[in-house]
């Protein structure tokens, strides 16, 4: 069951494209589930019991490595073309106790996050930053954005973009912030680290969100397939 939802398949290539070389000699498949897996809900410790179930025994730091070499791999590579998208920031405490701001932008109908990042500041330059690199990666030019605050309105003006004051159907991003936050709960060593390795973290969730996490709403479908069946990718 778990291999199913995670969508590993054990017969699949022997490589391993998010790393150079195992010289653990580990099955590729059982590397692609760890990395998975520890994305998705499990601590290191929990992604080394699940190795040993399968025989494989492996330190927490092995696994650490394939983790981050996955999270630093994983690109999205797609281009969507969403009719409206919702944004927002929320404010994470990293270590020593500095503050950043986790900026995110999700496709209301599909579910797919389509640009997530951290900042250190929040305003509307800030904003015109994220909004700017969402231009970059999806065609969002004729998108309806649904926003909360008058700052992100100056934001979308100076970047070309057309949105509203919504506090509704904008609550999904809310809802992101939500799923981002009862992840790390579980083990807090996921945020008391840099920035950098918080992106890295943040970048193999993203990937494993809309690829491979299952969504009620979406008939259990991950939103990145709910996406192609709308056309919209």
């Amino acid at each position: 069951m778990l291999l199913e939802e995670l969508r590993v398949d054990v017969t699949g290539s022997s490589d391993v494209p998010f790393l150079d070389s195992d010289r653990t000699r580990t099955p590729a498949w059982l590397i692609r589930l760890a990395c998975a897996a520890h994305a998705a809900a499990a601590s290191l410790a929990e992604c080394r019991d699940l190795c040993e179930w399968f025989g494989v025994s492996r330190t927490r730091a092995t696994i650490q490595h394939w983790y981050q070499s996955y999270a630093e791999h994983y690109d999205q590579n797609f281009t969507a073309d969403p009719d409206r998208v919702a944004v927002d920031e929320k404010q994470i405490q990293l270590e020593e106790e500095q503050i950043a701001w986790l900026y995110a932008a999700i496709d209301v109908e599909s579910k797919v996050v389509l640009h997530a990042r951290f900042l250190r500041n929040r305003g509307r330059d800030s904003a015109e930053t994220f909004l700017d690199e969402l231009k970059g990666k999806h065609r969002v030019f004729d998108a309806e954005f649904l926003i909360d605050g008058m700052g992100y309105l100056t934001a979308l003006a100076r970047t070309e973009l057309n949105g509203y004051l919504d506090y509704s159907e904008r609550n999904i991003v809310e809802k992101l912030f939500q799923t981002f936050t009862m992840r790390v709960g579980r083990f807090h060593e996921t945020w008391n680290g840099s920035q950098a390795s918080a992106e890295r973290w943040l970048t193999a969730y993203t990937a494993y969100y809309n690829h491979h996490r299952s969504h009620q709403a979406l008939e259990n479908q991950p939103p990145i397939e709910a996406l192609r069946q709308g056309g919209s990718i």
